[in-house]
């Protein structure tokens, strides 16, 4: 029996010592480990070093401002135009509740009149809906064009008084005060609104988001994706605010030029646009008799509403043959 249990402490005490030299990890390995460790520690820290130096650079300033102008235009393309954004974009202060009680107003009072003087009822509908839908939505959109031309004309001053408030040390809420303060309408009404949003504790990217909402304007856009590429980045923004400027007044001067140089095509589908109406008017006026039918008798109102609907779709293909985005 002892020579047995003496067999079996021999059996695990040569064993334990086996897996002490050879199978267990030694204070050699443990040290290359810590080693590995450590060294992998380190150049997970030099790659955040290197991207960060590389965001840094100009060349990837430019490439997030070309993703984010391209996401923006994306957003752009997919959002669909309501109408109470047109109303914002037009500066009115109605509500879209009253808006349609103005056109309905409009579209009953012109087929109305259209009954009144005799007209056929598929004529009187036209003009009703011709009254009430087409007319209010040009007229805003009339209103919200000019107001966003007026905007993007005077914004380069404004980034201008931007740039000169940084160099002479003055900070960039001070500076958009000023601009409130001077600059004529929409400029200055919408930076009052800039900064009482940045008064009740909006962050600046925030307030020119919902700027952007208000004057949905190239030129704002721009400005917007300088500040918050600044912001997150870092660098001299009145060196970046005035590239941007000098940016803007090129997209100006070609927008002149592009205009100067289609302005021939402009003022030829202008007369060929208005030739028919103008000759049916000529000859209403010298021989009221003749062109009396084509308003009395259906044949005529039917003749009259196919070249209307001609007439708007070559109208429409002209404009967009010259129309140029810029």
């Amino acid at each position: 029996m002892l020579p047995v249990l003496a067999a079996i402490l021999a059996f695990i005490t040569i064993g334990g010592l086996g897996w002490v030299f050879v199978g267990g990890d030694d204070s050699s390995a443990q040290a290359v480990k810590r080693a590995e460790a450590m060294g992998m520690g380190q150049s997970k820290a030099a790659r955040v070093k290197a991207a960060k130096t590389e965001a840094n650079t100009p060349e990837a300033r430019r490439k997030a401002i070309e993703t984010q102008l391209k996401e923006a235009e994306r957003k752009e393309r997919k959002a669909r135009m309501t109408m109470a954004a047109r109303l914002r974009h037009a500066g009115l202060t109605i509500s879209i509740r009253t808006f349609w009680i103005i056109s309905g107003g409009l579209a009953l009072v012109a087929t109305l009149v259209a009954f009144v003087f005799g007209l056929n009822i598929f004529v009187a509908l036209g003009a009703g809906l011709v009254a009430g839908i087409g007319l209010p939505r040009w007229i805003v959109g009339f209103i919200g064009t000019g107001r966003m031309k007026k905007f993007g004309l005077e914004f380069p001053n404004a980034v201008d008084v931007i740039v000169r408030g940084i160099k002479s040390g003055l900070p960039v809420h001070d500076c958009f005060k000023i601009i409130a303060k001077e600059s004529p309408a929409p400029l200055g009404p919408e930076f009052t609104k800039l900064v009482e949003g940045l008064g009740v504790g909006l962050t600046l990217p925030q307030a020119l988001e919902k700027m952007y909402e208000r004057i949905p304007t190239p030129e704002l856009k721009f400005f917007t994706i300088v500040i918050a590429i600044q912001q997150k980045t870092g660098g001299n923004l009145a060196e970046a605010l005035g590239n941007l400027s000098a940016v803007l007044r090129a997209r100006r001067m070609m927008r002149e030029k592009v205009k100067a140089l289609s302005s021939e095509a402009l003022a030829s589908a202008g007369i060929i646009g208005s030739l028919p109406p103008v000759v049916m008017a000529l000859v209403g006026l010298t021989t009221p008799a003749y062109m009396a039918l084509m308003f009395t008798d259906i044949r005529g109102q039917i003749m009259l509403l196919g070249s209307a609907i001609w007439m708007g779709l070559g109208i429409f293909v002209m404009k967009r043959m010259i129309s140029f985005k810029i």
